[in-house]
Parts: C-alpha cells; sequence; structure tokens
C-alpha cells in the first residue's frame, strides 16, 4: 500500500468513527435518562441523534466502497 493509499484510508477510517462516536455518545444519555427518569424528550431527541449518525456512517462506508472500486 503506497503512502497516498494509506493516508486515504486513515481519513476513511477517521471519517467513519465520528458518527460511531456520537451514536456512542447518545446512546449513553438515552440510558442516563432512562436510569434517572429524566425528560423523555431527551431520550428522543437522541434517538434522532442516532439515527442521524447512522446514516452518514452508512453514506461514509459506501463512500468508501465506491472509491475502492472506482481506484
Amino acid at each position: 500500500m503506497n503512502e497516498t493509499s494509506l493516508q486515504l484510508l486513515s481519513q476513511q477510517i477517521h471519517d467513519a468513527r465520528k458518527p460511531l462516536n456520537r451514536i456512542s455518545m447518545q446512546a449513553e444519555l438515552i440510558k442516563l435518562v432512562l436510569e434517572n427518569d429524566l425528560d423523555k424528550a431527551k431520550a428522543i431527541t437522541a434517538v434522532e441523534q442516532i439515527i442521524r449518525s447512522c446514516q452518514d456512517c452508512s453514506k461514509q462506508l459506501q463512500l468508501m466502497l465506491t472509491e475502492k472500486a472506482v481506484g
């Protein structure tokens, strides 16, 4: 693997991790809301963010496949 390919792969992995980290943080928030009987609206907002983050991650993975097929 040449340097350019390695840099591209590193960037793609970084970009895929961002939505995964958001999913993890939002899941922790939902857990806190449920454990402490807090405002359910916060949990709903967190679930919506998880859905968006999953979509972002899916797009990033598709982009990686597309770039791999082209490259």
